[in-house]
């Protein structure tokens, strides 16, 4: 059920998240010689997208995405009730903080042994949403599809193509998970008591934000590996998630790393609806209370 509903929400929220990885990776895209110049934000960005390639375009990598996210999901609510029994922490028996970083361990756990399964297609959405029509080389896109991208890359560079980046990925969804997963399972029977304990916009709010806390303390890791995925199939990579950090931060400052984090605060609201719209059907279908979470 976790997999439906974030295929739905990814499905709504497309067009902001494809914003969000062109602004991400817009000077990767400069180097290729696929974007004429920086984008100036979130609106400039939204309108030369659709005078460039079309309303529709912005919809460009959500099958990827979509096929992606639902295993993705799927796996990680699978995962994450797995490694809470696992370590089993119980607030009542052990206290607050063993039980907090049990929910933190679980979720980071949970993110972790989703990722390799998934790891590939994440590789391929990114590149399909970053591939905007050049101008210069007369209008044209690099991939096809989601198919021509895996030929594209298996010819050029291999395995490793589709899965560079994948180390600091391993940090950055251990991280994000981490604290998405976790503390949404400890603050919710701690902060949605009395008449907010079962109110869909209380916790639909407080989704949004831990997604968005969660998303800007793991954002310049999320940075570094979509840029490093950018350079497969290019003659000049990055070589180590390190080599890419310290090259963003020399030649284009700390700002760089947050590049799309404003769209990425919008696209938040999808995050938010999963959890709750998560925890509410599982209420609904099982008579469980606190969602995935509960001690």
């Amino acid at each position: 059920m976790g997999g439906v509903s974030a295929a739905v929400s990814k499905t709504a929220a497309a067009p902001i998240e494809r914003v969000k990885l062109l602004i991400q990776n817009q000077d990767e895209m400069i180097k290729a010689g696929r974007l004429s110049e920086p984008y100036k934000g979130i609106g400039d960005c939204f309108s030369r997208t659709m005078k460039d390639e079309g309303m529709m375009s912005l919809w460009r990598g959500n099958t990827a995405n979509v096929i992606r996210y639902f295993p993705t999901q799927a796996l990680n609510f699978a995962f994450k009730d797995y490694f809470k029994k696992l370590f089993n922490f119980r607030k009542d028996r052990d206290g607050y903080w063993p039980w907090f970083a049990g929910n933190l361990a679980s979720g980071g756990a949970a993110g972790a042994s989703s990722l390799f399964f998934v790891y590939s297609l994440d590789y391929a959405r990114t590149r399909l949403a970053n591939d905007a029509k050049a101008a210069k080389k007369g209008g044209e896109r690099q991939f096809n599809g989601l198919v021509d991208v895996y030929k594209k890359t298996m010819a050029t560079d291999g395995i490793a193509g589709l899965y560079r980046g994948f180390n600091i990925s391993c940090v950055g969804i251990i991280v994000y998970r981490g604290l998405y997963f976790g503390m949404y399972d400890s603050l919710k029977p701690v902060v949605l008591t009395g008449s907010l304990q079962d109110s869909f916009f209380a916790s639909f709010a407080l989704g949004w934000l831990i997604t968005n806390g969660a998303g800007l303390a793991s954002y310049p890791i999320d940075t570094v590996r979509r840029r490093m995925m950018m350079t497969s199939g290019q003659a000049v990579k990055y070589k180590s998630s390190m080599d890419a950090f310290s090259q963003i931060l020399k030649n284009e400052g700390a700002k760089s790393l947050f590049k799309g984090a404003g769209a990425n605060i919008l696209r938040a609201v999808a995050g938010a609806g999963v959890l709750a719209g998560y925890d509410k059907l599982q209420m609904i279908v099982f008579g469980k209370k606190y969602g995935s979470g509960g001690a």
